[in-house]
C-alpha cells in the first residue's frame, strides 16, 4: 500500500466523520424529525446550497466514468459533457421560488409529498415512490461501484475489500446525520472537487508535454479522437444536441435534484446558488473530460477505462498530492451516495409507511425506522454492485433516464399548469416509464437521437391527454354529485 497516498485519504473522511456527528446533534434538538433528517430544516443558504447540488450531480459518473468515457471516445465526449453546463441555471430558474414557495405551502418534505398534495392520488404516490426505488438502485450501484474502483486502485486491496471499506464509511455518517450532515460535507467535498480538478489537470498537461504534443499523439493514433464525432464516429450531432435532453433539461424531474430546490433559506440564497453553482458545475465537467482524454496520451493502453481517474493522478502527482487530489472523486462519490440514500430512504419511510401504513407513528418509531431503512439499502446495494459493469456511466445514465421520464412532467406541469390532474400524472409516469424501458431495452437510441428522448415527448402527450380527460370525469363526477 502506498501510505503517502492512503494517508490524505483517510484525514479527508475523518473530517466528513466529524461533521456528520456534528449534523447528528441536530436530529436531537429539532422539533420534527422529518424535516431535519431528510431538508436540513430548510435552512441552506446559497454556497452550501449550490455545493451541494454541484456534488451531488457530480458522481462517480462525472469523476469515474466521464474522464473513463472521454479516454475511450476523445474530445467529441467533452463537447458532449458541456451540454451540463448549464443544468444548476436551468434547474433553480424552472423550479426555484415557485417549487419553494409551493412545497412549503404544502409542508411537502419530499418530491412525492408535493406530487401527493398536487394531485391528490394514491397511485401517483405508489407509482413515485417506485421510480425512486428502482431507478436510483441502479444510480446507488454505479456510485458503490465507483468508489470501490477508486481504494481499489489507491491501495491494491481486492475489489470487494474496496467496496466493503467504501459502503462502510458512506453508511456510517448518512445515517447518523441525515440531510444536514449531506450538505456540510457536500460544501467540503464540492470545494475539494473543485481544487482537485484543477491542480490534476494542470498536472496532465505538463506530463504530456503541453497541449499541442498531447493533440498530435492522438491525431497519430486515431484522427477520429480529436473530432466532435468519437473514435469511430458514433456521437453523430443528432446523437450529442439529443443528449442535452438527458444532462440538461431533463434533469429538473430528478428528485436528488429538485429536493434541493426546497431546501434553500430565501431569494438571495438561491441567486446565489445560480452564479456559483454553474461556474462551479461548468469547470469541473470541463476539466475532467479534458483530463480523460488527455490521459491518453500519458498513459495509453489502460483497459479499464474506470481506472484511469486514479492511475493518472497517481503517475503524474506527487504521491502526498495525488492523495489529496482523489479525495475529489471520493468527495463526489460519498455526495451523491449520500443523498441517494435519503431519496430511497425518505419514499419507503415518509411516502409509503407514513402515508398508507401508519399515519400516526409515534416521532421515535420514525427516527428508528429511518435509520433502519437506511441501512438496509446500503447493505442492498453493497449486494448489486458486487458484479461491476465495465464503465458505471451508463448505470448512471440509464437511471438519469427512467427519473426523467417518471418525473418531469408531473413536476413542471403541476407547478405551472393549472388544469394538470391526476389522470395527467399517472398517463405520464405509466407511458414515460414503460416506453423508456421499452426502448432502452429493445431499440436504444432511435432514430440517431439519445434513448430517453422520445419517452419524455410521449410522457409530455401522455400528460396533457390524460388531464385533458381527467378534466372532464371530474367535471362530470362534480355535476353528478
Amino acid at each position: 500500500m502506498n501510505w503517502s497516498v492512503i494517508f490524505p485519504l483517510i484525514l479527508f473522511l475523518a473530517i466528513i466523520f466529524i461533521i456528520g456527528f456534528w449534523a447528528s446533534t441536530y436530529l436531537k434538538s429539532s422539533d420534527s424529525f422529518l424535516q431535519e433528517y431528510f431538508l436540513g430544516g430548510r435552512q441552506l443558504g446559497g454556497f452550501i446550497l449550490a455545493m451541494t447540488m454541484t456534488a451531488t450531480y457530480g458522481s462517480a459518473s462525472s469523476f469515474i466514468g466521464g474522464p473513463g468515457a472521454a479516454y475511450t471516445q476523445g474530445l467529441g465526449w467533452v463537447l458532449l459533457s458541456m451540454a451540463q453546463l448549464a443544468t444548476g441555471y436551468f434547474v433553480l430558474m424552472v423550479l426555484g421560488k415557485k417549487f419553494a414557495i409551493v412545497t412549503r405551502k404544502y409542508k411537502a418534505v419530499t418530491l412525492v409529498d408535493f406530487l401527493k398534495e398536487r394531485y391528490e392520488s394514491k397511485w401517483v404516490v405508489l407509482l413515485s415512490a417506485a421510480s425512486i426505488i428502482i431507478f436510483l438502485f441502479s444510480a446507488m450501484a454505479a456510485q458503490w461501484v465507483g468508489g470501490a474502483r477508486l481504494i481499489e486502485s489507491v491501495t491494491g486491496l481486492s475489489y470487494t475489500s474496496a467496496l466493503f471499506l467504501f459502503a462502510a464509511s458512506v453508511m456510517i455518517y448518512v445515517v447518523i446525520g441525515g440531510f444536514r450532515a449531506v450538505a456540510l460535507t457536500d460544501a467540503v467535498q464540492g470545494t475539494v472537487m473543485f481544487i482537485g480538478t484543477l491542480i490534476l489537470l494542470i498536472a496532465t498537461v505538463i506530463a504530456g508535454g503541453g497541449i499541442p504534443n498531447i493533440i498530435s499523439d492522438l491525431t497519430a493514433e486515431n484522427p477520429n479522437l480529436i473530432t466532435p464525432y468519437g473514435f469511430d464516429g458514433g456521437l453523430t450531432p443528432l446523437y450529442v444536441s439529443s443528449f442535452w435532453i438527458l444532462v440538461g433539461v431533463g434533469v429538473v424531474g430528478l428528485p436528488q435534484i429538485t429536493v434541493r430546490a426546497m431546501s434553500y433559506k430565501n431569494a438571495k440564497s438561491l441567486h446565489r446558488a445560480i452564479i456559483i453553482g454553474t461556474i462551479v458545475i461548468g469547470f469541473i465537467m470541463l476539466g475532467m473530460h479534458l483530463i480523460g482524454v488527455f490521459a491518453r496520451s500519458v498513459l495509453p493502453g489502460i483497459e479499464v477505462a474506470d481506472t484511469v481517474m486514479p492511475l493518472l493522478a497517481m503517475e503524474v502527482l506527487p504521491a502526498w498530492l495525488a492523495g489529496l487530489v482523489l479525495a475529489a472523486p471520493m468527495a463526489a462519490i460519498m455526495s451523491t451516495v449520500d443523498s441517494l440514500l435519503l431519496l430511497v430512504s425518505s419514499a419507503v419511510v415518509k411516502d409509503v409507511y407514513l402515508n398508507y401504513i401508519q399515519p400516526n407513528a409515534s416521532n421515535q418509531r420514525v427516527k428508528n425506522l429511518s435509520f433502519g431503512v437506511t441501512t438496509v439499502l446500503g447493505v442492498l446495494v453493497f449486494l448489486i454492485a458486487l458484479s461491476p459493469p465495465d464503465l458505471i456511466i451508463w448505470l448512471n445514465l440509464f437511471s438519469f433516464g427512467g427519473l426523467e421520464a417518471a418525473f418531469i412532467w408531473p413536476v413542471v406541469m403541476g407547478l405551472y399548469w393549472r388544469t394538470g390532474n391526476k389522470y395527467g400524472a399517472i398517463s405520464s409516469m405509466v407511458v414515460g416509464v414503460g416506453s423508456y424501458m421499452i426502448i432502452h431495452l429493445y431499440f436504444p437510441n432511435p432514430f440517431g437521437i439519445h434513448t430517453v428522448v422520445l419517452p419524455i415527448l410521449l410522457s409530455l402527450v401522455a400528460f396533457v391527454i390524460g388531464s385533458l380527460i381527467g378534466k372532464q370525469r371530474l367535471q362530470e363526477s362534480v355535476h353528478i354529485a
